[in-house]
């Protein structure tokens, strides 16, 4: 885990970025039109040795409310231009695709894959098709024959996402988790009632924001956290923890499996929470206090971070960019209009995060940042809604702006890529990779294997290996969360992990072995003696996590181990979730 910046440092370097901003940042309440695509590009402010170009600009590319890269290394992109009107008619909003073929950076092809859609929020790709967040619908579009043309009409996958209170605290995007399971982000305005297409009221669950996750196997939905504002997007560090940046209420939550966070704003899913989990930032990108719009525009605003709302977690694992950037959290701060950089550090049974210098600001007045990916060379997109309104665009000024921009360290070129070609070795040896794009595209390719029958055990067979005898935990880890996406592990392995040496590993062991919420009777004891015997607050956490998903009979005797640890009285997350 990188560590934090001293303050003097980060006062400093941001103090910097400061004084040539307010020099030469335009107002955006009076500018009538964007700056061109590659001046915009060119004009960013990013720290010595970072390259900013233009990956795609309008008309290429126009009202990105998202995108996903694909294991091609293409760039799918939502294109929104119904927002923020949901109920458009008719419905027009597309999915593209952007391949740059030469590798120079810049897309040199763009491909219309879908172009009838409503309000569309999301996308990832993946099982022979595009994943596609489209409000009150959660579509699957079939492409098996990968000829980027639709083998059909979209899937309904589930229906009753919320979009009847207002155009943006909405399901959002998506990312596919360590674990094998499809992950989104949802605003806590527009609460949902979530279904197969179809069912009766009584079958249908309420969510009322958070983070929620879907199996594209098992054909499961299930929330995961609740709370938070308005979330937009989810990654995850080397060990599998995951991050979401938010708007409005402090900007970072670390996503604890069963947590209520903070605000409350009269969910019903909180109304009974104890209290619920705060932000792990130890500062705030906005002055307002109360009021999160009072100090706009001011320069105490600028230099604590920009504003309020927040867009895009990227937790960055590429490996091209510097390794003191690594494990670090980045998010486009809307207002600001610039890409905010917090560093984590662990802290009891989570983390606390502090302020590092941005990584990146815009002197374009329309620059409004959305998504942040890394690709397979270690590059990072950012795409850019490119309007003037507050969250997005209430104004929506222009539908025929966006820009993707690709952020890198000097200068480089990507060389092609397509892991679905990649043999079973080919696919092992990925998940040694330095760069994490390459290990979560060869555990999707071996899980989507893995699903149609393809035989992959020589595979598992390696990545047992690798779990036994790599000296890095962080290796060890994924080739678990593979080993799990396919099958290959049972609950005598995960037993056997309860006694790891790797406080992740232990807590990892004990979140699977209840994903079925009937974990055997030995792992049960085990969760016990760990609760009141195991040295790690993050495997205490684990476990009290684990609780929820068990039968309310068998929680006593790991509740009671958990609370007699006096050490974690203080703790932020361990009273809350216990």
């Amino acid at each position: 885990m990188p560590r934090p910046l001293p303050v003097s440092l980060v006062v400093a370097a941001s103090g910097v970025l400061l004084s040539v901003w307010a020099a030469k940042a335009p107002d955006p309440h009076t500018a009538e039109a964007p700056l061109p695509p590659e001046e915009a590009a060119r004009t960013m402010i990013v720290p010595e040795g970072f390259r900013v170009t233009l990956f795609a600009g309008e008309p290429e590319v126009m009202q990105p409310t998202g995108f996903s890269i694909d294991d091609r290394g293409r760039l799918w992109v939502a294109e929104g231009y119904s927002y923020p009107d949901h109920t458009d008619q008719p419905a027009r909003d597309r999915i593209v695709i952007l391949t740059d073929i030469d590798g120079d950076g810049r897309h040199d092809r763009r491909t219309v894959f879908y172009d009838k859609l409503n309000y569309v929020t999301g996308i990832e790709t993946g099982f022979g098709g595009a994943w596609v967040m489209s409000p009150p619908y959660f579509y699957f579009i079939p492409d098996r024959d990968g000829d980027d043309v639709p083998d059909g009409e979209p899937e309904v996958v589930l229906d009753g996402f919320g979009n009847h209170a207002n155009s943006h605290n909405i399901a959002n995007g998506f990312a596919w988790g360590p674990d094998g399971w499809l992950y989104g982000t949802h605003g806590r305005t527009n609460w949902s009632m979530i279904g197969r297409p179809g069912a009766p009221e009584s079958e249908r669950e309420r969510f009322d924001g958070g983070v929620w996750r879907y199996h594209p196997i098992r054909k499961v939905w299930e929330p995961f956290a609740d709370g938070t504002t308005n979330p937009w997007g989810i990654d995850w560090d080397d060990w599998g923890q995951g991050f979401v940046c938010n708007c409005v209420n402090p900007h970072l939550f670390h996503v604890i499996q069963g947590a209520h966070y903070e605000p409350w704003r009269g969910r019903d899913s909180s109304r009974h929470a104890y209290r619920r989990i705060e932000t792990i930032a130890d500062h705030l990108h906005y002055t307002g206090g109360g009021d999160v719009r009072g100090g706009l525009g001011s320069e105490a605003e600028d230099l604590a971070g920009g504003g309020h709302a927040h867009c895009g977690t990227m937790v960055y694992l590429g490996d091209n960019w510097p390794d003191t950037y690594r494990n670090g959290i980045f998010m486009n701060n809307i207002h600001g209009r610039r890409i905010n950089h917090d560093i984590p550090r662990r802290a009891g049974s989570g983390y606390v995060a502090s302020h590092a210098p941005d990584l990146m600001r815009s002197r374009d007045p329309w620059y409004m940042g959305v998504t942040l990916r890394y690709g397979p060379s270690g590059e990072v997109y950012a795409s850019d809604w490119s309007d003037t309104g507050e969250c997005h665009s209430t104004k929506n000024t222009r539908r025929e702006t966006g820009r993707i921009y690709r952020i890198t360290w000097g200068d480089l070129r990507v060389p092609p890529v397509d892991v679905s070609r990649l043999d079973l070795a080919d696919l092992v040896a990925s998940h040694l990779h330095r760069n994490d794009w390459h290990v979560r595209q060869a555990r999707l390719e071996l899980q989507e294997r893995q699903a149609i029958g393809i035989d992959i055990a020589a595979a598992q067979a390696e990545l047992r290996e690798i779990f036994s005898k790599n000296p890095d935990v962080t290796r060890k880890l994924r080739a678990l969360w593979t080993l799990w996406a396919t099958g290959a592990v049972d609950d005598g392995f995960l037993t056997d992990q309860l006694s790891h040496e790797s406080e992740y590993a232990r807590g990892w062991a004990v979140q699977l072995l209840c994903e079925d919420r009937d974990p055997p009777a030995g792992a049960l004891e085990a969760f016990a003696a760990m609760a009141a015997k195991d040295s790690s607050p993050f495997v205490r956490l684990y476990l009290a996590s684990a609780l929820q998903r068990l039968e309310p009979s068998k929680r006593w005797p790991i509740a009671e181990g958990l609370a007699i640890r006096v050490e974690d009285a203080d703790d932020q997350n361990l009273p809350l979730m216990l």
